[in-house]
């Protein structure tokens, strides 16, 4: 289920570079993201808890998890426009590491040197892959991408919070529900002709997104975190391929270099914190 989520996503943001490729805009491609996903997740909660589960308590916080997730999606989609999609790609690595900052500064979570070692390592990968100073690689694109995967991470740490006391189809559900105003409202002033295959990209990537989101959420009951998350990283083979096949670019050699470090340092946190989890949970058992 999680190679399935990955390989949808990966195709949702190829469609998203050619769509813009074909003339359509950043908010067109955002709010079709959401408008089309909808009918989709409403099926998945009708099929499974039921529409009831949609209920909360906690409106609030799934307002402020929309307003982060919705300017999170503004960089994820800028960086996918701007950037080639395979180093695109490798940048959204960086979010075990962004995670891993804001659980020790935010939440205040133990972080021994082990995973601040990843950090570090992490990003040296990331200057090894946009050397900055070398004009080879768009420094707004980097920055770009850098702040996607930040405000990604932020969106994990609230929705630990918010999982506390509220499902993942109810978060799933509300986010795309309260997304759809303010997307319609920027729409309304930019609407624009296309011909009928932007039209089917722009359809395409809202359905293909929201049926990612119900495989993502399949995996983690199927396996636990530790298990599922490492199969992000084939999001890098799927960001090549439609790189070369559609685009004709193939990722440069410092990408190759430094994608690996990047992709070790976040297996190598994922690592840590099962490990870390594994002895807490003993410790419980065990105690008097």
């Amino acid at each position: 289920m999680r190679l399935l989520a990955t390989a949808l996503l990966a195709t949702m943001a190829a469609m998203v570079k050619l769509a813009e490729h074909r003339g359509a805009g950043l908010a067109e491609t955002m709010f079709f993201r959401q408008l089309f996903a909808v009918p989709i997740v409403v099926a998945w909660i009708a099929a499974g808890p039921g529409l009831a589960s949609i209920k909360t308590r906690h409106f609030g916080a799934h307002v402020s998890r929309t307003v982060v997730g919705l300017v999170g999606m503004v960089f994820t989609f800028g960086a996918v426009i701007l950037l080639p999609l395979a180093e695109a790609t490798t940048l959204q690595f960086t979010v075990p590491i962004f995670a891993t900052i804001l659980g020790a500064l935010v939440l205040k979570e133990p972080t021994g040197w082990h995973r601040w070692g990843a950090v570090l390592a992490g990003f040296a990968g990331v200057v090894i892959v946009a050397q900055p100073g070398s004009g080879n690689f768009p420094l707004v694109g980097a920055l770009v991408g850098l702040t996607s995967a930040l405000l990604i991470a932020i969106v994990a740490i609230l929705l630990r919070q918010i999982g506390r006391t509220e499902s993942a189809s109810t978060t799933v559900f509300w986010f795309s529900v309260l997304s759809l105003p303010p997307l319609g409202l920027v729409y309304l002033f930019n609407l624009q002709a296309h011909d009928p295959l932007t039209w089917a990209l722009l359809g395409g990537i809202g359905l293909v997104g929201g049926a990612g989101q119900p495989a993502l959420t399949a995996s983690v009951r199927f396996a636990p975190v530790a298990t599922v998350v490492p199969m992000d990283y084939s999001s890098l083979i799927w960001g090549v391929m439609f790189g070369w096949l559609l685009f004709g670019a193939l990722p440069g050699p410092m990408t190759w270099i430094g994608a690996p470090i990047i992709i070790g340092s976040g297996l190598y946190i994922v690592y840590r914190e099962h490990r870390l989890r594994i002895k807490q949970t003993d410790r419980a058992i065990n105690a008097p």
